[in-house]
């Protein structure tokens, strides 16, 4: 017997059945799935410090169990003193168990540590996915505050296939993502 993550049976035991009622799907197939889970984080001072990617590098893959890449970037900017092709940030794309293992991760360990947390906004992307802005990566248990050199931001992009927001949104909902309010 191979391991499933909690949120993979979630989905097909809870998530599937409720949004099948909530919008009158006739299969199975119709209704919409998360895709992938895709973080970035741009790297500012990278330009004047080579040894801030790396750590980047280091810390997402340290919270995701995923090797992260290095983002580089697209032309010559003069007034930024940035070349064509140098690391400016960092990414990293999710899919299947380790999607479902950080998600489970961000919603019941990392969410609740973020200081005055009420929930997070409920504004999708029109097409049905939903992007989450981070201010600070210490709210991952994973990551140790003592060995941190500087506080970097990061957006988590949840990728579905959902054809409208509403569906997208109720999705995210069912999974357990605290949302301000569950009314749009």
């Amino acid at each position: 017997m191979s391991y499933i993550p909690n949120l993979k049976t979630k989905y097909k035991e809870v998530v599937v059945p409720a949004l099948m009622k909530e919008f009158k799907y006739k299969s199975v197939m119709q209704v919409p799935k998360l895709e992938k889970i895709v973080i970035n984080q741009g790297i500012g001072g990278a330009v004047a410090d080579k040894k801030m990617v790396e750590t980047a590098i280091n810390e997402m893959t340290t919270i995701t169990g995923q090797k992260a890449i290095a983002t580089l970037s697209k032309k010559d900017i003069s007034n930024f003193k940035l070349r064509k092709a140098s690391p400016i940030g960092v990414k990293i794309t999710l899919r299947q168990e380790r999607m479902y293992e950080f998600l489970e991760r961000l919603i019941n360990a990392s969410l609740p540590r973020i200081r005055d947390f009420k929930g997070i906004s409920n504004k999708m992307d029109g097409r049905g996915n939903y992007t989450l802005g981070i201010t600070e990566q210490i709210i991952f248990p994973e990551i140790d505050i003592d060995k941190i050199t500087k506080i970097l931001g990061m957006e988590i992009s949840f990728v579905t296939t959902a054809k409208t927001d509403e569906e997208g949104f109720s999705l995210l909902r069912e999974y357990g993502i605290p949302f301000k309010s569950n009314k749009k």
